[in-house]
């Protein structure tokens, strides 16, 4: 219960309006209805709170030590605790001093930010650059064999020439293929080569191939190996003579 429920209960104990109490202390209304309230701020301090209190203690019936006493624990400032007012006047507060930026922090931050414009700059010079492509490394895996070729796809005539009768050697060294082979107008060959297999194949004057992975393949042409007809998964066409 606050100092301000007290004075309301014994006065309505008494049975006195507060319009009643106000004439008999000479304390306005307004001022009796806010310490009632248990504000006590503009009763002009402690001192003149504490006559207030003597002046209205006997009219509602209560002791008036035991009103100050309540008064004292509640809003005296004479009785707060020595640190409440320290704080409250900054004395106690830990000052707070505003830390500098070192000149070392902003110094650090453009470098970092040079060095990664530099290397941006690098990265988008190399991705204009022309980059050969690299070569596949070979796998012991055998591939799937490629898709068959459309008849538009059979070997054309070039300018290999050979007197005398052609023979091929076929061998799927290091992966799979599709292969058609035309000997003198005759298909002696078409479908996949696994890898391992070696075939042969020999016409009287002429020899047409496609292959469709002749980096796989090694092919012998009368007995002589030879260079690679052409890359992973390449499609080529050559004759014979």
């Amino acid at each position: 219960m606050t100092l301000g429920s007290t004075i309301r209960d014994a006065r309505e104990a008494a049975r006195l309006s507060i319009q009643s109490l106000s004439e008999a202390t000479s304390i306005r209304i307004g001022l009796l209805t806010e310490m009632e309230n248990n504000n006590f701020i503009h009763c002009g301090g402690d001192t003149y709170a504490r006559g207030h209190l003597r002046n209205i203690a006997p009219k509602i019936g209560l002791d008036a030590q035991t009103l100050i006493n309540l008064y004292n624990e509640e809003h005296s400032t004479e009785h707060r605790a020595i640190q409440d007012l320290l704080v409250e006047n900054n004395v106690m507060q830990v000052p707070y001093e505003a830390k500098k930026i070192s000149w070392k922090v902003p110094a650090i931050a453009s470098v970092a930010v040079l060095l990664l414009l530099g290397l941006v700059q690098i990265v988008i010079s190399n991705q204009g650059a022309d980059v050969a492509p690299a070569k596949p490394a070979t796998t012991t895996a055998s591939p799937a064999p490629s898709a068959a070729p459309s008849e538009s796809a059979a070997p054309t005539p070039s300018s290999e020439t050979n007197a005398g009768p052609v023979e091929l050697s076929i061998t799927a060294a290091r992966g799979n293929s599709y292969i058609h082979i035309i000997a003198d107008g005759e298909t002696l060959a078409k479908g996949s080569i696994f890898q391992g297999e070696t075939k042969s194949f020999k016409g009287e004057k002429v020899i047409s191939i496609y292959f469709s992975n002749p980096a796989g393949l090694d092919v012998t042409l009368n007995g002589k190996q030879l260079a690679p007809l052409g890359g992973q998964n390449e499609e080529v066409r050559r004759t014979f003579r």
